[in-house]
């Protein structure tokens, strides 16, 4: 019979159908199964053994030849199969899932489908040698086929020239809404499916039965009939031949891949969702994606993801493209606490919370009205946390129906919300970072970064508008002295609370920032052209800074000096606007402090002399430029030199030489200190050296070491190498330091002055009595020396406190073990006092004033 004589069959004779094409189209379908090689093998001889069952004697030779002819046909349709299947890269992912139908059982394996075909299959078999008479095994025959086909788990046609079902198994007929296969033979596709879908299944199957070649594993998309649900299949189709081997029609057979696809878009979409944390996309976007991705796998769910806002306490709006934006507004912001719907509630349990039914759950009572309004019936939420169990927010589904998430539900939720923990604490860590690039750690205010940033939108905004806008670069006066006093941790403390007092005398729209140490900078926006009105802030600024400060129980009376350049007139640009408030700001230091100057131009002049001296002093350094005097330090009960002071000298180009008075303060605040103080060790080592070589008397040489220098994570190593180079013996090597130095941090100075210690340097503190040492730590410190300040001993005829003093210093260097040297001796009065009150050594313009070197070699060889 052919398929074009079968089309006109009715389908009430349906069950009249040609036994020999279904047995034909199972046996080329069992080859498009997507099953292992043992397993189609397995089919094959299964088909062939039902075939010969039937045969059993009922038909006759010329058929037996035809069907065996059909068995070649499809062992060479199989080759073909299988080398299609090598060209098409396919990946074959377990079917698995919850709530979306297909073909073939969820929980059943491959292995066991094909059991319980073979089972069917054998209990029919018996049940049709068990007596059937001879006009009941055709009826027998068919009803074997149509079972097998029916126990095919995937979705198994025929259709003939005209693209028109003939034969189709139960799984065909149920997809399109149909209880019986019957309902379905004579249509064509066209009549089942949108003209698009159908137009597409016409263009693949006419060119099957016009090339012959198979399609393999073509995937498309269609709507489950009895569901809605859209479906994906995976469809194989190949041209049916009769026995002349003429085309007479296709079979296909088509695989449910819905849950495979849903896999597939999942794990695609988690790479994109990585992808974009990965290329920094905003949160916004990242988190709208994620919820769409939970969305696309489930039916009748809308997602949510709710962001704890920085005071820890409510929940702000995250991501829900889906939830309707009346709902979703009314609940951003939401509080956090133990009865404030699922969101609420989980954040503040650290743990899941399911409603099933929120009209008569009592969790959301103050939202119950809300929800029914928009058609939300349950509510399930989960925290995101942090690895330490800090919760970053909350992830939520909503359904329009009363129910609890089921286990594949449950499954995403948990791969969701670490996802989304990724994205959020990626997102924190990125906003910290800028805070901490872009801001001072000490005190929260805006540094030096964003200030350039703010200063130049705020010029740009006075150009279009033309109010006043107003640097003032202040400096607290005398904070070294609370370092000194009570160390750094005081100082930061003291800090901290000017800032706040800084910060709550301006308007929202001005800015404190701090540049570094005691160095604020205040930006005045949109004031009116007049002086007089920043006058008024500068000077209410001065008086919050004023007020008392209690730091440790103790208490302090900070002052501040301010200058101020203002936005045109005093510069056009932000690098030349804070250099001339910095500028004013130094002029009202030299004017007395405690008050604030307005830049001028004369002022321009100085800050240009102050610039143009640090310049020299870096050329200065690169053109050797500097060079050491030494002046002797004499023993006051022998009278014999033991070590010299390096004191260092400028000869500048234009201005002639120069004493340290005139660039050592300036290096200080420059970090220029640093090379000069080094080139300083070096040469003076070298000297001391050269001395030696020269057989005059051995003789210390004393260095002065910088605050700025001292702080240097690899000084100590600076001064071994010094001794190195140079090959002078650690013991003829004396650093000075100043009390205020050594009081910075105490055990950071004894670790590293005992680590010069152990190679036998000497340490004397220099300027002793202008400091704030404390005794306690005085006797810690690795110290062999202490220096009396010259102030002291100028006055030591007329003053009898500076005796006093000079006297106790000298006593207490005993009672610890120190020798005490007094510097500044010029006259004969002040040696005798020194000598009658036991001081060991001396060193003034008495003995010497500071010489070169050569002369210190002619004292030196008088003495040897």
């Amino acid at each position: 019979m052919s398929f074009q004589a079968l089309t006109s069959v009715s389908k009430d004779a349906y069950s009249n159908l040609d036994w020999q094409i279904m047995s034909s189209a199972y046996e080329q379908a069992a080859f498009m199964l997507d099953i292992s090689d043992d397993q189609k093998r397995h089919s094959h001889r299964l088909a062939r053994e039902v075939m010969l069952l039937f045969n059993n004697g009922q038909r006759e030779a010329a058929e037996i030849a035809s069907l065996a002819a059909d068995r070649e046909r499809t062992i060479v349709f199989n080759a073909e199969v299988k080398k299609s299947r090598r060209r098409s890269d396919r990946v074959s992912v377990p079917i698995t899932g919850n709530g979306v139908r297909s073909g073939p059982s969820n929980s059943e394996s491959q292995q066991t489908q094909v059991q319980r075909l073979t089972a069917t299959i054998t209990r029919m078999a018996v049940q049709y040698h068990g007596g059937l008479t001879a006009a009941d095994k055709l009826t027998a025959e068919r009803d074997l086929l149509r079972a097998m086909i029916d126990q095919v788990p995937d979705y198994l046609f025929v259709k003939d020239l005209d693209y028109r079902f003939v034969v189709v198994n139960q799984a065909v007929a149920r997809i399109h809404g149909y209880s019986h296969p019957s309902q379905l033979i004579g249509k064509t596709d066209v009549e089942l499916h949108p003209n698009a879908v159908a137009s597409e299944f016409l263009a693949v199957e006419q060119a099957i039965i016009k090339s012959g070649s198979p399609s393999i594993d073509m995937e498309e998309e269609v709507v489950d009939a009895e569901t809605g649900a859209k479906t994906w299949l995976s469809t194989s189709k190949v041209a049916l031949h009769d026995d002349k081997n003429e085309i007479i029609g296709l079979v296909g057979i088509s695989r449910d891949v819905t849950v495979r696809k849903n896999a597939d878009r999942l794990r695609d979409g988690q790479t994109l969702v990585l992808e974009m944390i990965a290329m920094n996309a905003p949160l916004e976007d990242v988190l709208d994606r994620i919820v769409r991705l939970i969305e696309e796998q489930l039916e009748g769910v809308f997602g949510s993801i709710h962001l704890v806002d920085s005071d820890g306490g409510h929940l702000k709006h995250g991501a829900a493209p889906s939830l309707p934006a009346a709902f979703t507004r009314a609940i951003d912001g939401i509080a956090i606490g133990p009865h404030s719907g699922s969101c609420g509630t989980s954040a503040y349990r650290h743990e899941s919370v399911i409603v099933a039914d929120i009209a008569n759950d009592p969790l959301w009572t103050d939202f119950r009205d809300l929800a029914e309004l928009h058609g939300l019936r349950s509510c399930w939420s989960t925290p995101i946390l942090t690895h330490q169990g800090t919760v970053l927010g909350t992830f939520a589904m909503y359904s329009g129906k009363v129910r609890k998430p089921g286990s594949l539900e449950m499954r995403l939720t948990k791969k969701i919300v670490r996802i989304a923990g990724i994205a959020i604490e990626r997102k924190r860590a990125e906003d910290q970072i800028s805070f901490m690039a872009h801001h001072d750690a000490l005190t929260g205010l805006p540094n030096r970064i964003l200030l350039s940033d703010r200063l130049t939108q705020a010029m740009l905004h006075t150009a279009l508008h033309n109010p006043w806008v107003s640097v003032v670069f202040a400096d607290l006066d005398n904070f070294k002295s609370v370092n000194d006093r009570l160390g750094h941790t005081a100082g930061d403390e003291l800090l901290q609370i000017v800032a706040s007092r800084m910060v709550s005398c301006v308007r929202p729209i001005d800015a404190v920032m701090r540049l570094g140490g005691d160095e604020f900078v205040i930006l005045l926006v949109d004031l009116p052209a007049s002086t007089d009105a920043i006058s008024v802030i500068l000077h209410k600024l001065m008086a919050a800074i004023t007020e008392p400060i209690t730091v440790d129980s103790h208490e302090f009376h900070i002052t501040c000096s301010m200058g101020v350049a203002t936005f045109p007139q005093d510069g056009t640009d932000a690098q030349t606007l804070l250099k001339n408030a910095d500028a004013a700001m130094y002029q009202a230091k030299n004017g007395g402090r405690d008050c604030f100057q307005f830049f001028t131009a004369e002022m321009n002049t100085k800050a240009h002399e102050r610039f143009a001296m640090q310049d020299a002093i870096r050329k200065g350094i690169a053109r050797s430029e500097f060079y050491l005097d030494y002046q002797p330090q004499v023993d006051l009960r022998s009278g014999r030199i033991f070590a010299v002071e390096a004191l260092i000298r400028w000869r500048h180009p234009v201005l002639g030489v120069l004493s340290p008075d005139h660039f050592i303060s300036l290096a200080e605040e420059t970090g220029l200190i640093v090379p000069l103080g080094d080139w300083v060790l070096n040469e003076a080592c070298r000297q001391n050296k050269a001395w030696q070589d020269e057989g005059l008397a051995q003789v210390s040489v004393s260095v002065n070491v910088s605050a700025r220098q001292f702080q240097e994570k690899d000084w100590p190593s600076r001064v071994i190498r010094a001794l190195e180079e140079t090959g002078l013996e650690a013991e003829y090597l004396e650093l000075e330091l100043t009390e205020s130095l050594l009081m910075r941090n105490v055990d950071q100075a004894i670790a590293t002055m005992k680590e010069l210690q152990e190679l036998g340097l000497h340490f004397a503190i220099d300027d002793f009595g202008t400091g704030y040492s404390s005794l306690s730590a005085l006797k810690s410190l690795p110290v062999s020396r202490l220096k009396i300040d010259q102030s002291f001993v100028r006055n030591l005829a007329q003053d009898e406190d500076d005796r006093s003093i000079i006297s106790a210093v000298i006593s207490l260097g005993q009672r610890l073990n120190m020798l005490v040297i007094a510097e500044g001796v010029e006259s004969e009065d002040q040696l005798a006092f020194l000598r009658e009150n036991g001081c060991d050594e001396g060193q003034g313009y008495y003995f010497s004033k500071p010489i070169d070197p050569r002369k210190i070699a002619d004292f030196l060889m008088h003495q040897t």
